[in-house]
């Protein structure tokens, strides 16, 4: 079997969650060294020795809204391989839900911190030591299918994923000149840990409107990333794909 990345060095936050796992799991079958990050550290070392050829891993914690975790990240990264990564998908994200009424500045802020702030933070140091080696890359944004549709309860969420897919455009924009891809995956419904929270009568809806008529799979976002980050996908940036089972049709 011919290897997608040849060992190049993906970065991948959010390992810890349902979506990062997979997306980590995928990359290292396809032959990426995979860094896998969060800030769950249990989660980590979990993760990390449970992909294939493990020994090609590293697992390290990450705060992707603090900037010093994010450029300790990068710079353990170099001191382990001798380079920086040149591929990144970022699946960091948090929800704090709840009605406008009920909502405070510190739930709207901290989901914000996470979900925007942090994938410009950890986008922002992946660009400049790709432009200071003169490297080329791709970059993976998760987005949500609720930043274009919005949903009850969670306005600072698909504010901060609508945010996260115009980020993706327009960093795309300027980063082609220098061969950087830049693009992003919106998830609709994906059964793990964080679709638990939505009520029963809720869920049955959704499904009821979702043509596929069930919840997709981790890897089937996480399928859809590593195309992404390949050089399948070499002409394609700035794109925002959808995988939802039709439920924005």
């Amino acid at each position: 079997m011919v290897s997608l990345f040849g060992g190049r060095i993906a970065l991948v936050t959010g390992a810890g969650g349902g979506i990062g796992q997979a997306i980590s799991r995928i990359l290292a079958r396809d032959g990426a060294r995979v860094v896998v990050t969060d800030i769950n550290e249990k989660e980590l070392r979990i993760q990390s020795s449970s992909l294939i050829n493990p020994n090609d891993h590293l697992a390290l914690h990450l705060n992707v809204s603090d900037s010093s975790s994010v450029k300790s990240v990068f710079q353990e990264t170099k001191n382990h391989y001798g380079n920086y990564p040149v591929l990144l998908a970022q699946a960091a994200g948090i929800t704090r839900d709840n009605f406008l009424k009920k909502l405070d500045e510190k739930q709207f802020t901290e989901v914000l911190d996470v979900n925007l702030k942090g994938t410009f933070l950890v986008q922002k140091e992946l660009i400049t030591h790709l432009e200071e080696s003169g490297e080329t890359g791709a970059v993976v944004n998760i987005s949500s299918i609720v930043a274009k549709h919005g949903n009850m309860g969670q306005g600072n969420y698909a504010a901060s994923k609508a945010g996260v897919e115009a980020f993706t455009k327009s960093t795309a924009k300027e980063l082609g000149k220098n061969g950087i891809r830049v693009n992003c995956v919106l998830p609709g419904f994906i059964d793990t840990e964080m679709i638990k929270t939505v009520p029963e009568n809720v869920m049955s809806m959704l499904l009821y409107v979702t043509p596929l008529k069930r919840m997709g799979k981790p890897e089937e976002v996480a399928e859809v990333v590593s195309f992404l980050l390949s050089d399948k996908s070499s002409f394609m940036t700035g794109a925002c794909i959808e995988v939802t089972g039709g439920l924005s049709v």
